[in-house]
C-alpha cells in the first residue's frame, strides 16, 4: 500500500502505550491493588487500562476521602515506579543484586511504616511524613515518664501491654512489605521507549508537540525521562486542575492544544487505548492509532483515521515552505496478535479470569469508554 500524507500544525501524544512501554510496572501496581481490596487482579487490569488513577481509586476504594485523593495518587504512582526500577535498582539486575538493600526512599528506609498495609490506602508511599506532624510520645518516652513518679500509675501495666501489640503490627508490617519488595524486585518490569518514538519526535520543532496522558505528574514524568524522553513545555497529566474530565472525553487533548496555540483541528493525536483513541477523535483532531497494546481488532471500531503497527510507520518532517508538519504513512496493516508480554508480568492464580478475556468482557458490556480502564 502506498504512503499516506498529509499536514497539520502540531502534535498531541499520549505517554504511556505510544510513546513508553510500562505496562508491567502500571499492571503489577493495580494488580496489588486488586489483592489489597480483595478483588481479581485480571479484573481491576482490564477496567482500569486508559483512565486516569483518581477515577479508578475513587471506583475501586471509594473509602478515600476527597482530602486525602492527591496523595493517595501520588503513592500508587510511586509504587508503579518502584516496580519499574525494583529490579535493576535493587533486584538480580543491579550490581549489588541482594534483595537485602532496603531502598533508602522507601517507606522503611524513613522508618515508618508504609501506608499500603495500613487500613484505607493504595500503595506503599516513598514520602516520610512532615517532621513536624504530631507523633505520639515513643513508649520508651512514656515509661521514663512514668518512671520518674514516686508511685507508677496503674496505667504503666497497660502501656507495656499496648507496646507489645504495637511491636508486633510492626512486625507483621515489615515482614509484609518485605515480601512485597522481594517480589516487586524479582521481575524486570523496566519502563521502555517504544519503537520509533525517539526519530519522529526528534523531527518535530520545539513548541509543536505536546503530552496529554491519563498519568499524573509524579508517573508521567517519571516515565518519561527514565527512557529519555524530556516532557515538553505543554505536558498535561491528569492532575491538571484545569481539566474537567480525563479521556475518554476530549478535556487533555482540547487543553494541550490551546496551550500550544493551535485549534485540535489542525493537530494529530497519537493514541493507543480505546479510551484514548475516543478522546481525541471528540476533540476533532486526527487520530493516528498505535497497535503497540492492544490488537487491531480492540481499535478499529473506536474512530481513528489511520491504524499503524508503531511509530516506525510513520515519518513526520517539518516543511519550511508551508511552515507545517507533512506526515507520511505506511499503512501496510498491523497483525492481529499484541506484542508478547513477559509472562511474569503479574502472578494471576491458574483458575483466575485473563486479562485480555475480561478486557473483552468489559468491552461488550460497554464498558471500554467511560466507564473503561485507568493507566
Amino acid at each position: 500500500m502506498s504512503p499516506k500524507s498529509f499536514y497539520a500544525d502540531a502534535v498531541l501524544f499520549d505517554m504511556d502505550g505510544t510513546l513508553t512501554d510500562s505496562i508491567a510496572a502500571v499492571e503489577a501496581a493495580w494488580g496489588k491493588v486488586a489483592q489489597d481490596i480483595g478483588q481479581d487482579p485480571a479484573y481491576v487490569i482490564a477496567a482500569t487500562h486508559g483512565k486516569r488513577a483518581i477515577d479508578n481509586l475513587a471506583a475501586f476504594k471509594p473509602s478515600i476521602k476527597a482530602h486525602e485523593m492527591d496523595s493517595e495518587v501520588n503513592d500508587f504512582e510511586e509504587t508503579i515506579l518502584y516496580y519499574a526500577d525494583a529490579y535493576n535498582t535493587h533486584g538480580p539486575g543491579s550490581r549489588r543484586g541482594s534483595f537485602a538493600n532496603t531502598p533508602i526512599d522507601s517507606p522503611l528506609g524513613s522508618g515508618y511504616s508504609t501506608p499500603a498495609l495500613s487500613a484505607g490506602s493504595s500503595a506503599p508511599s516513598s514520602r516520610a511524613p512532615s517532621m513536624v506532624q504530631s507523633r505520639r510520645p515513643s513508649f520508651a518516652s512514656r515509661l521514663f515518664n512514668m518512671l520518674s513518679m514516686t508511685a507508677p500509675p496503674p496505667e504503666l501495666e497497660e502501656a507495656i501491654a499496648e507496646e507489645d501489640e504495637d511491636e508486633g503490627e510492626r512486625a507483621l508490617r515489615r515482614h509484609a512489605f518485605e515480601a512485597w519488595q522481594l517480589e516487586a524486585q524479582g521481575v524486570d518490569r523496566s519502563v521502555r521507549i517504544l519503537p520509533g518514538v525517539k526519530r519522529v519526535m526528534d523531527s518535530i520543532p520545539a513548541g509543536r508537540y505536546a503530552v496529554a496522558t491519563s498519568g499524573a505528574k509524579t508517573y508521567a514524568h517519571g516515565c518519561m525521562t527514565r527512557v529519555g524522553i524530556t516532557p515538553p513545555a505543554v505536558t498535561i497529566t491528569a492532575d491538571d486542575k484545569r481539566l474537567k474530565a480525563g479521556k475518554p472525553a476530549p478535556d487533555p487533548f482540547l487543553l494541550a492544544a490551546k496551550c500550544l496555540g493551535f485549534p485540535a483541528e489542525r493537530c494529530v493525536v497519537f493514541e493507543d487505548s480505546p479510551s484514548g483513541i475516543r478522546a481525541g477523535v471528540a476533540s476533532g483532531a486526527t487520530v493516528i492509532a498505535v497497535c503497540t497494546s492492544h490488537e487491531r481488532a480492540k481499535i478499529e471500531g473506536c474512530g481513528a483515521h489511520y491504524i499503524v503497527r508503531d511509530m516506525e510507520q510513520v515519518r513526520v518532517d517539518w516543511d519550511e515552505e508551508s511552515r507545517r508538519l507533512k506526515f507520511e504513512l505506511d499503512l501496510t496493516p498491523c497483525g492481529g496478535k499484541k506484542k508478547a508480554k513477559n509472562p511474569n508480568l503479574l502472578r494471576i492464580p491458574p483458575n483466575s479470569i485473563r486479562t485480555s478475556n475480561v478486557w473483552d468482557d468489559l468491552e461488550t458490556a460497554g464498558m471500554s469508554g467511560a466507564e473503561g480502564h485507568v493507566r
